[in-house]
């Protein structure tokens, strides 16, 4: 029984998703090494979105594991294309889970992002969005958290309905008490 090497997993991952197949793009997100990906590879794959469910496995499983995703995060989240903008967000929310190391700067600059972009309506962003700002404010640390709730509660008194929605959901669920608990 052979192992493929890293970089034979690589070749056949660009290979698998190269078949457009929806569940070989997902499947490709789980086989391929972040070390190997590039930013351009990144950028054609985020192009080729055209599903929540792929967006939200191939950025949780590889693109949040590349030395790009922070990069990727900001300017994805600013795109005009619903699941390119959606993977932005998606970064965000898998960053604050998988990479434990980094300081919190990087978090706080999201949430201006989130703060800036949470007016936009279509449902497979305003719910990523949403998904970075919970994410963000439960998983790393009280400093965090305390700002995520500052947030949600500008959000919600906003006239903006997506705005709204973002807020509330959010300040919902980070005021769970089995949440709220770890911060205090």
């Amino acid at each position: 029984k052979k192992e493929l090497s890293a970089e034979e997993r690589h070749a056949l991952a660009l290979e698998v998703w190269d078949s457009g197949v929806h569940e070989a793009k997902i499947f490709a997100g789980f086989l391929d090494d972040p070390k190997l990906v590039t930013e351009k590879q990144m950028e054609k794959w985020a192009i080729d979105f055209d599903s929540w469910d792929v967006v939200d496995m191939v950025c949780g499983n590889l693109f949040d594991r590349t030395e790009f995703a922070y990069k990727k995060a900001v300017e994805w989240s600013g795109r005009k294309e619903e699941f390119v903008k959606r993977a932005g967000f998606v970064l965000m929310a898998t960053l604050s889970v998988h990479d434990k190391k980094t300081e919190d700067k990087p978090f706080e600059n999201f949430y201006e992002i989130i703060k800036t972009e949470a007016h936009d309506e279509r449902n497979f962003v305003k719910k990523a969005i949403n998904w970075a700002l919970r994410q963000i404010g439960k998983s790393r640390n009280a400093n965090l958290y305390n700002q995520a709730l500052h947030l949600s509660k500008v959000l919600y008194e906003s006239d903006n309905k997506a705005e709204r929605w973002v807020g509330s959901d959010a300040y919902r669920e980070l005021t769970k008490d089995y949440i709220a608990k770890r911060f205090r």
